[in-house]
């Protein structure tokens, strides 16, 4: 009974880990649409958001019902209640790579992104899908360190944040209010979308030491991970 119970856990973990596989790869694809002006790639995009929503709803299912019959505690609570705002974070990356596909099928056959602004956006997916595929790994390895320092690389993202807000607030802004509206939207996505990346993975601290991230001392993280992975390790003697 108890290793149908750990199973499920585990399971659990495992729908997150594809998750954010999933969001990963569609804001790098989603970018690629939108600067490229490829409508079917575009389109994959925004269809392939589904598997995503289900893959939540199906992590509900389980968490609902493993809280219902299996009334976990301590370490066990909190990975299933963490594990469901994760969830939610992760869903909501799926929703703003899908609206960045949106906006490249809407200005179909063009590019939505002026060419002199083309780098910095695709620079931004690419952080973008960075940050996704290292806060995947901070569920797998559940690697504080790790997860602390996806809050310094999102600075990166705010920086070139900025750097378009600066450029549509430039006198010699030469591309209309159209687009405008256009690259100020995809700015926010995917600041939202980092922001989301960071969340899970402070979500991932709290899951492991019960501290939030901004209360953490590096020291007895390091400390708490170990006895995580020691008692794993007892557990699978």
């Amino acid at each position: 009974m108890r290793d149908a119970y750990h199973e499920e856990l585990d399971s659990i973990g495992d729908s997150l880990v594809e998750m954010a596989r999933l969001v990963g790869s569609a804001i790098g694809r989603a970018t690629t649409a939108m600067l490229d002006a490829d409508l079917n790639l575009a389109e994959s995009v925004i269809a392939a958001d589904e598997k995503v929503d289900n893959l939540q709803r199906d992590l509900e299912t389980k968490a609902i019902n493993l809280l219902a019959r299996q009334q976990p505690v301590a370490t066990d609570l909190r990975i299933v209640v963490t594990s469901l705002r994760m969830s939610a974070d992760l869903e909501r990356s799926g929703d703003l790579a899908q609206h960045v596909a949106k906006v490249a099928r809407l200005r179909f056959p063009e590019s939505a992104v002026p060419r002199d602004l083309q780098a910095t956006i695709l620079e931004m997916g690419q952080l973008a899908q960075r940050l996704m595929a290292k806060a995947g790994e901070v569920i797998i390895t559940k690697d504080v360190d790790l997860a602390l320092q996806l809050e310094q690389d999102d600075d990166a993202m705010d920086l070139l944040h900025r750097t378009l807000f600066q450029h549509l607030m430039d006198d010699r802004w030469k591309h209309g209010i159209e687009t405008a509206v256009d690259v100020t939207l995809l700015g926010r996505y995917y600041e939202r979308f980092a922001d989301h990346a960071v969340s899970v993975a402070r979500r991932v601290v709290y899951l492991v030491t019960g501290d939030y991230a901004d209360e953490v001392d590096p020291a007895a993280a390091a400390a708490a991970e170990s006895a995580e992975q020691g008692a794993g390790a007892a557990g699978g003697a």
